[in-house]
């Protein structure tokens, strides 16, 4: 079906915004581009690159020719951190008037298929903020090594029991936020940039009064590029929650 540049644009309006933050990923983000925009809704997709050397960010800006209006990169001058990465993401989004803003990973550990599950849990369901949770229902973790997977549960458990808040999956990198919570939230007070970022996030949405629900995914590990999971990543985590808890939120 053939439609002029005008109506083209009209019908991959969207008002959902998928945010994918890259750091050498040129392996994965063809694919995984092309496999949100195969989805039954349409989706957005901002890539907001860290000034990869690998050449990732000249990938996406070949297939912006493909999928113009639909497809947008922001390049930053250096690697400054997930957290960082996602703020310049949700500002680019709150700008723009998208209504739903979704973090998802290049590297296919979260499904692009899940992506409608989270969109409607957010329009049809009644949550403010819906994860994609890999504990919420048994752990759901393809090829992980078990010290990790003992890890990362351990982890989101030790987080729940410090801040209490009803979340399984605490440290979740796959999320659907309504705008309105992405407003309400101080970004730039945001703290944390690495692991912590994800906790902070949901932490202060929940302060907030916000309705967060939890959707079962499975979690596969990437089969291509490096992981970017460090020990100062999670040294933030352990510490930082802690001195979030003290803290909490400003009256």
């Amino acid at each position: 079906m053939y439609l002029c540049p005008e109506l083209y644009e009209n019908y991959m309006k969207s008002d959902a915004l998928v945010i994918i933050p890259t750091y050498n990923e040129k392996e994965n983000i063809e694919a995984i581009i092309r496999a949100t925009f195969s989805q039954e809704k349409v989706f957005h997709v901002l890539v907001v690159d860290d000034n990869s050397p690998d050449g990732t960010a000249a990938i996406v800006e070949n297939l912006q020719e493909e999928f113009p209006n639909q497809l947008f990169i922001e390049k930053r001058a250096g690697k400054n951190g997930l957290g960082t990465a996602y703020i310049h993401g949700f500002k680019w989004a709150i700008a723009k008037q998208y209504d739903y803003i979704i973090e998802m990973d290049a590297d296919f550990s979260h499904n692009p298929n899940d992506l409608i599950r989270l969109y409607d849990e957010c329009v049809n369901e009644g949550a403010d903020v819906a994860i994609g949770s890999r504990y919420s229902v048994g752990v759901n973790v393809v090829n992980w090594p078990m010290s990790r997977v003992l890890l990362s549960y351990f982890a989101s458990k030790y987080v729940r029991l410090i801040t209490r808040m009803p979340i399984h999956d605490t440290t979740a990198g796959f999320v659907c936020y309504k705008r309105k919570v992405l407003e309400t939230i101080k970004l730039d007070k945001v703290k944390f940039v690495g692991y912590a970022f994800q906790i902070e996030m949901k932490y202060k949405a929940w302060k907030h009064g916000f309705n967060v629900k939890e959707v079962s995914v499975i979690f596969t590990d990437r089969v291509l590029g490096k992981s970017k999971l460090s020990k100062g990543i999670i040294k933030e985590a352990v510490f930082g929650v802690i001195k979030m808890r003290i803290k909490g939120l400003p009256k």
